[in-house]
């Protein structure tokens, strides 16, 4: 794998709010103490990724970049192995004070999880 395998670029991004907005009509859920992990089916041959971490849940501006950063590093290493679905993630609480390493594992179940039940709904 190239060093642009592990890029973010905008075909990896939902971006209008038209696209966000389908994903939050009807969306197979995962959640846990972290994170709410929104997903449906798109028609692309890869997954794209949408953040909406609110101010009014994250308090401190710090905490929610580190909450994307973490959320982009994780989406990267594992789009690969993600199917054609548009994701959308909301930070829970509890996720402002969690170390790195703890968030890197709930985001990892979240996309084995939504891989599963994504691949069996059309």
């Amino acid at each position: 794998m190239s060093a642009e395998d592990f890029g973010f670029p905008d075909q990896y991004r939902l971006g209008t709010p038209a696209e966000y907005k389908k994903v939050f009509t009807n969306p197979v859920k995962s959640t846990d103490k972290y994170f709410t992990v929104l997903a449906t089916n798109n028609i692309l041959p890869h997954p794209r990724l949408g953040l909406a971490i609110a101010k009014k849940t994250i308090k401190k501006a710090v905490a929610r970049n580190r909450i994307k950063r973490a959320v982009r590093e994780s989406f990267r290493l594992q789009r690969q192995h993600i199917v054609s679905i548009d994701i959308v993630v909301l930070a829970r609480g509890d996720a402002a004070n969690a170390a790195s390493p703890i968030l890197r594992k709930s985001l990892e179940r979240h996309w084995h999880k939504l891989v599963d039940r994504c691949d069996s709904c059309s």
